[in-house]
C-alpha cells in the first residue's frame, strides 16, 4: 500500500458519509496514471497553486481599484480568505479538506482586471457574454499552459457552480460557495472602513447585534452558524436568522459601497480603457500572443481577445493601454 492509498483509506475511515472521497472521484477528462503520494484532489490543489493564473490574482482588483495602501484585499488575498474559511467549515463537518481547498483556490481564476467592472465590460462586448465562473473553468480546462490542467470533475463542478447561479453537487463545493459569501461581505466592510468610505457608526445596528460588532466576531458568527446548521446533514446552509441578516448586510454594501461610492470613482476610466483595448486587439490581432490568435481563428476573434484581456492583471492592462494609446517620448537628434 503506497502513501496515496493510505490517505484514501484514512478518508474512508474518518470522513463524513456525505464527504467526497478521493478514491471515488468521477475522474478527469483525460485519464492519467495516479500519483503514489498525493490523492487526486491534492494533485488538483497543487496544479492550481502552481499555475500562472493563480499568481496573477495578486495584481487583480477585488473591489477597490488602485487603492493607496498595502492592506487592501486583492483577488488573491480574497481567494486565500475563502480557502481558510472553507477549510475551517470542512474540517468541522468532516468533509474532504483537499477538495474544498482546491475549489476555493480555483474559483476566481477567470476574474478580469479591475474586478467585476472588467467582467461587465467583457459581458457587453463578447457575443456569448462573459461570466467569471465560466472563465475560471475555461482557464483550468483550456487556457492554462495552452492545454488546461485536466482537473477532476468534482473540482471543476465546484468552480463553475460557486456563484448564485449554480449549485455544486458536492458538499465541499457548497462549503466554498457559502465561504465566498462570508469572506467578501466581511472583508469588503473591513476595506471600506479602512478607506473611509464607511464609518463604524454607519453599519446597521440591528445587524451588528445579530452578527457581531467587529470583523472577527461577524466571521465567527457566520462560520459557527453554518457548522451548526449543516452538521451531519446532506446540505450546507445557514440558519434563517443569520442568513437573512447576512443578506441584509450584503444589500447594505451594495447601496453604500459597491454602487456609486467614492471608492468606485475609477470604474468608468477602467471601463473605457478595457473597451478601447478590446477594440484595438480585434483590429490588431498581431499584437496579441500567438496562442490567442489561434483561439481567434478557431473560436472567433472576440473569444480570443476576451481570453487575452480576461487574463490580464490591472497593471498589465494599464501598461498595454499606455503602450497603444498614450504618446511616448522620442529622442531628438
Amino acid at each position: 500500500m503506497n502513501f496515496r492509498e493510505r490517505t484514501e483509506k484514512l478518508e474512508e475511515e474518518i470522513l463524513s458519509p456525505y464527504a467526497a472521497l478521493s478514491s471515488r472521484s468521477r475522474g478527469r477528462k483525460v485519464p492519467e496514471e495516479k500519483c503514489s503520494v498525493r490523492t487526486e484532489f491534492q494533485r488538483d490543489r497543487d496544479r492550481i497553486l502552481h499555475s500562472k493564473a493563480f499568481r496573477r490574482l495578486k495584481h487583480k482588483t477585488q473591489v477597490f481599484i488602485s487603492p493607496e495602501g498595502d492592506h487592501y484585499r486583492t483577488r488573491l488575498t480574497h481567494t486565500l480568505e475563502v480557502a481558510q474559511i472553507a477549510r475551517t467549515i470542512a474540517r468541522a463537518l468532516r468533509l474532504n479538506e483537499d477538495l474544498t481547498e482546491a475549489i476555493a483556490l480555483g474559483h476566481d481564476l477567470g476574474h478580469t482586471p479591475f474586478g467585476h467592472t472588467g467582467e461587465e465590460v467583457l459581458n457587453r462586448l463578447m457575443r456569448a457574454g462573459f461570466r467569471h465562473e465560466e472563465q475560471s473553468l475555461r482557464v483550468v480546462d483550456v487556457l492554462e499552459g495552452r492545454k488546461g490542467l485536466n482537473l477532476t470533475w468534482e473540482v471543476r463542478d465546484g468552480i463553475i457552480n460557486h456563484t448564485s447561479r449554480g449549485t455544486p453537487h458536492t458538499l465541499e463545493g457548497q462549503v466554498v460557495k457559502i465561504s465566498d459569501w462570508i469572506a467578501y461581505i466581511n472583508h469588503d466592510i473591513d476595506d471600506a472602513l479602512r478607506a473611509g468610505v464607511l464609518k463604524p457608526d454607519d453599519l446597521p445596528e440591528d445587524l451588528m447585534r445579530i452578527l457581531g460588532d467587529r470583523h472577527n466576531r461577524r466571521i465567527d458568527t457566520m462560520i459557527k452558524d453554518v457548522i451548526g446548521e449543516s452538521l451531519d446533514k446532506p446540505v450546507i446552509a445557514m440558519s434563517e436568522r443569520i442568513r437573512e441578516a447576512t443578506a441584509a448586510l450584503r444589500q447594505f454594501m451594495f447601496e453604500k459601497v459597491y454602487v456609486g461610492s467614492s471608492a468606485k470613482a475609477q470604474e468608468n476610466k477602467a471601463k473605457v480603457m478595457l473597451k478601447l483595448l478590446f477594440e484595438f486587439f480585434l483590429e490588431n490581432p498581431d499584437k496579441m500572443p500567438e496562442e490567442f490568435n489561434i483561439i481567434s481563428e478557431q473560436e472567433g476573434a472576440d473569444r480570443g481577445v476576451g481570453d487575452y484581456i480576461a487574463g490580464m492583471t490591472d497593471s498589465f492592462a494599464l501598461a498595454k493601454f499606455n503602450e497603444f494609446f498614450m504618446p511616448s517620448s522620442w529622442p531628438l537628434d
